[in-house]
This record gives structure tokens, C-alpha cells and sequence, in this order.
């Protein structure tokens, strides 16, 4: 059994129609590398095949290879050659470490105390966390004024740290100094806004998006992002698209790319980031890993390298059931964010597995918030992808079994949010004895491929003409509480909204 669901997470990655969509050149050839194929790996990069992040970021790619095989030398004048064409220095200090341990260090270039961050998570009404990665390990702060939170980065966690800030006013903006070893830090301030409090809400906008491919001429959909200046943002699985869960060398690299992107530091630095995965940031395409926490043998290695790079305020239910779901509340409103990958059991019939269910059910009977968001990485809307088992149609009982359970517990305020398709629709899903669901989706970030808009009976509108994201914007001060969907293309442009009230997510 072991041996088949193995086969089923890896084998599909050969089968299914878009396995190789977002597969770009030089991520495969680390791919061929972390295998010992460096023959394989020369012909990928000489290919010269979109999607392609340039010069620089092959030459690296060459000095990797070259390190694997002990080409110490050699792989130096690679990665000169990479700085020379534009490569960040840090990239030389950040990932996959495994093989850049080996590079002699530059003279006269030497790297930065930070590498990759800060990156602003796991925000409350009273604080929020502060996740950075340094060039060795190192004693950091926060200073907040004149207060000074303390943390460490240490290499059992890749170099990274957390420091955790509390005891501030809520719905109120700061700015924090980093400090690393006790010397402050160019770039390394944070700008962040604490939640407002539940019993004290204001209006506040939500960002989310999913299909983060490596396409460096589309980077700047961060800097998008930012210009709206949500109190959040979602991502919400194929995050770094590594595919490749056996080599952790693969996930350093396609982790430490993106982290060391300025438009990416700038969007993280000043927006609190929430992140869940999917299947090309956990296994392979459509993978079904099974419902056993350690088969395969790399489960709880990609979970443990998924929190080196997030600071999300939980990981599943710890190191006794890894994963990556989670909730948080932003006023009075309720983020329960989904995994549907780790426990995904398609004999089973479960997508979350017994352990996360039982939470989740036991999470959203509990909540007392005005609107409860229901966030998953595949879309529960039905028949969005023909023939495929991979969005909640591979497991309609359990989907049925959520849906009439939000019926009979007497729920009101739900809404669903998802990613996995490439494209930005709003959709509802008829819900007997309850009302219908919106789902609002969005998985087009910085993807090259593209998927139609399906049009199915509860097609409100979709959108697939260039990259895009969705806002969600909370107003739940008036007698109707409102959110207000809206579409918004990589250079900032609206294109379709649509104002959901309460009372319509209200029982009959």
C-alpha cells in the first residue's frame, strides 16, 4: 500500500494534462541536478525554453551544478558571473545551503547579515510576528518604538527566526526596526497595522491570489498588491510551484529565488502574509500522498521546510498531525484556512483527513463572527475542472457532508474563497436547506499558463486575461454587514465587482 500511494502522488505527474505548465527552465534543471543528472541539467538551461528567468539566474543555476560536483573553482567563476549579471549577493548565502556551503566567500563582496525578509504574519488586534532569514546564525530585534523584542535565527531552522510582538493598540500602524546582532539594518523596517477589535470593528480590505509562478517580467504583481494596502494577504497554495518533494535542495532554491525578489520584500515587509499550499508547493501535480502522516517518508520534510519560510500563527496540529491549516480573526471576521494536501485520500474519501475535519467542524461551530471564510486551495465549486478528481469534486461526500452540516448546525455568514485555477472567478453553489455558498477564486498571480473560464450555472463572472488577484473588502459597522469582491488585473486595473450582504447568507 505504502509502494501504491507513492506511486499515485509521483505517477501523476506524468499523466496528468497540465503537469508541466508551470515548469520553467531553470527550476528544472536544479530539479536534474538534485538527482546527479548534471549532463541533463546543461542541455535544460542551453535549451534556452520559456518561461526563463535570465541570464543571471542560470549562471547560479551552473554554479549550483558545478558545487554538486565538488567543481569548487569553476563553480566560483559561475557565480561571479551571476553577480555581474544582476544576481542579489544573497542569493549566494540563502539556498539550497546544502550546495552554496561549499562556495569560498567573495572578497570584497561580502554578504549581508540579512538574507531574505522581514516578512509581517499571524497579525492580531494586539501584534503581530516578525519572520526574517540571516546570513549565519545570529541574535535579532524587533525595536517598536522604545521597546525591543528579542529573537535568534539558528541553523536547525535554516537560518530563520520569528519574533513575536504583542501589546499593542488595535487598529493602529507602527513601524518596527530591525536590528540583527544589535546593529540596525538598512531595509530592514517593517510597516504594519494591528486588527481592529471585534467588538470595536472598522472597514479593512483582504487580499488573496494562488499561482505564483517564477516569471520574473510579471514580479512586479507584488508591488500591485501593495499599492492596495490590504490589512492582509492570502496566498494560498502553488506558492513557489518546486514539484519536487524527495530533494529539499529544489525547495530551497525556488523558496530562496522568489524571497529574494525586492518586489516581494517590499509587498511582505508592510502586508501580514497568511499561506497555505497545494500540490505543486507540497508534492507533485494532483498529487494524493494518502492518509498516513508519515508515507510517503518526505511528508513531514516538506512540512518542516514549508515553516522555515511562512509565519503563519499555526502548522496543522503540530508534529503530532503535520499540516498547514490554521484560523485567525480580523475584527470580527473568521479565516479558517484549509490543507488539502497532507491527508488527501481519494479510497477514503477524505480530502482533510479525520483529525483536521473534526477541528475544522469543531473551529467554524464555535465562531461568533459576523462573516466566516471558508479558505481551501482547490475550489468546491463542481464541474470547474472536466474529469478531474483534484478540486473538492474527487471528494463529493465530504463536501456534501460540510455543506448540509453548515445547514443543520444553523450557520450563517459562511463564504468560501480557493485558488487552483488559473483564473479569477465568483461562483455560488446551491446549498439545499441552508443558502447558496459564494466561492470566490483566484489562482492567477504571476502564472504563465492560463485556464478557460468554465461556465457553469453559478458563473457570476470569471476572468482570465493576464494575471490577477481578488480583494475582499469588510464593512460589518452597518445594519446589513457587507464584503465587497473585486477583481484586479497585475497593473491595477478593476474589472468586475460584486457586493455580497449578510442577510443573504442567512438560514431560510
Amino acid at each position: 500500500m505504502k509502494n501504491y500511494l507513492l506511486f499515485i502522488c509521483v505517477g501523476l505527474a506524468a499523466t496528468a494534462p497540465n503537469a508541466v505548465a508551470q515548469h520553467d527552465l531553470q527550476r528544472d534543471a536544479v530539479r536534474l541536478i538534485a538527482k546527479g543528472q548534471y549532463d541533463q541539467a546543461a542541455v535544460k538551461l542551453a535549451s534556452g525554453k520559456k518561461p526563463y528567468g535570465g541570464p543571471a539566474e542560470s549562471l547560479f543555476v551552473e554554479a549550483l551544478s558545478l558545487l554538486a560536483q565538488d567543481k569548487i573553482e569553476a563553480a566560483e567563476t559561475k557565480a561571479r558571473a551571476a553577480l555581474a549579471a544582476g544576481l542579489p549577493l544573497g542569493r549566494l548565502a540563502a539556498g539550497p545551503r546544502e550546495l552554496l556551503k561549499k562556495l569560498p566567500p567573495l572578497k570584497a563582496v561580502p554578504a549581508p547579515d540579512l538574507i531574505h525578509g522581514p516578512m509581517v504574519g499571524a497579525l492580531t488586534e494586539s501584534g503581530a510576528s516578525i519572520w526574517l532569514r540571516t546570513r549565519e546564525a545570529a541574535e535579532i530585534s524587533i525595536m517598536i518604538g522604545d521597546r525591543k523584542i528579542n529573537g535568534k535565527t539558528s541553523s536547525e531552522s535554516n537560518f530563520t527566526g520569528v519574533v513575536k510582538v504583542d501589546g499593542l493598540k488595535p487598529n493602529t500602524a507602527f513601524v518596527g526596526k530591525l536590528l540583527i546582532n544589535g546593529n540596525p539594518v538598512e531595509g530592514g523596517d517593517v510597516h504594519f497595522t494591528t486588527a481592529p477589535s471585534a467588538d470595536k470593528p472598522r472597514p479593512f480590505t483582504v487580499a488573496f491570489g494562488g499561482g505564483a509562478g517564477f516569471v520574473p517580467e510579471w514580479e512586479y504583481m507584488w508591488d500591485t498588491i501593495l499599492s492596495r494596502k490590504p490589512l492582509a494577504f492570502l496566498t494560498l497554495g502553488d506558492n513557489v510551484y518546486s514539484d519536487d518533494p524527495e530533494h529539499p535542495i529544489t525547495q530551497h532554491y525556488c523558496y530562496s529565488r522568489r524571497q529574494s525578489r525586492p518586489e516581494w520584500r517590499r509587498l511582505t515587509a508592510a502586508t501580514p502574509i497568511y499561506s497555505i499550499w497545494d500540490d505543486h508547493d507540497f508534492g507533485v501535480n494532483d498529487c494524493v500522498p494518502g492518509p498516513e502522516i508519515d508515507t510517503p517518508l518526505w511528508k513531514r520534510d516538506v512540512w518542516n521546510v514549508f515553516r522555515e519560510n511562512w509565519v503563519n500563527p499555526a502548522y496543522g496540529g503540530g508534529k503530532k498531525n503535520p499540516g498547514c491549516w490554521y484560523d485567525f480573526h480580523l475584527a470580527d471576521v473568521h479565516f479558517i484556512m484549509l490543507d488539502g494536501r497532507y491527508y488527501r485520500d481519494l479510497k477514503g474519501g477524505s480530502m482533510l483527513g479525520p483529525v483536521q475535519k473534526a477541528w475544522f467542524k469543531k473551529t467554524l461551530a464555535e465562531s461568533k463572527a459576523t462573516f466566516k471564510v471558508i479558505v481551501s486551495p482547490v475550489p468546491f465549486s463542481p464541474k470547474i475542472k472536466k474529469g478531474s478528481k483534484d478540486p473538492w469534486d474527487g471528494f463529493p461526500e465530504e463536501r456534501d457532508e460540510i455543506f448540509s452540516w453548515i445547514g443543520d448546525e444553523k450557520i450563517e455568514g459562511v463564504f468560501l474563497v480557493a485558488a487552483d485555477r488559473h483564473r479569477t472567478d465568483l461562483r455560488t453553489i446551491k446549498n439545499p436547506g441552508a443558502y447558496p455558498l459564494y466561492e470566490f477564486q483566484s489562482s492567477k498571480l504571476t502564472n504563465k499558463h492560463t485556464h478557460p473560464v468554465v461556465k457553469t450555472d453559478g458563473l457570476i463572472w470569471g476572468y482570465n486575461k493576464t494575471c490577477s488577484f481578488g480583494l475582499m473588502h469588510f464593512d460589518t459597522t452597518g445594519e446589513n454587514p457587507q464584503v465587497k469582491f473585486e477583481l484586479i488585473d497585475i497593473d491595477g486595473k478593476t474589472h468586475e465587482e460584486h457586493t455580497l450582504r449578510l442577510s443573504e447568507l442567512k438560514l431560510p
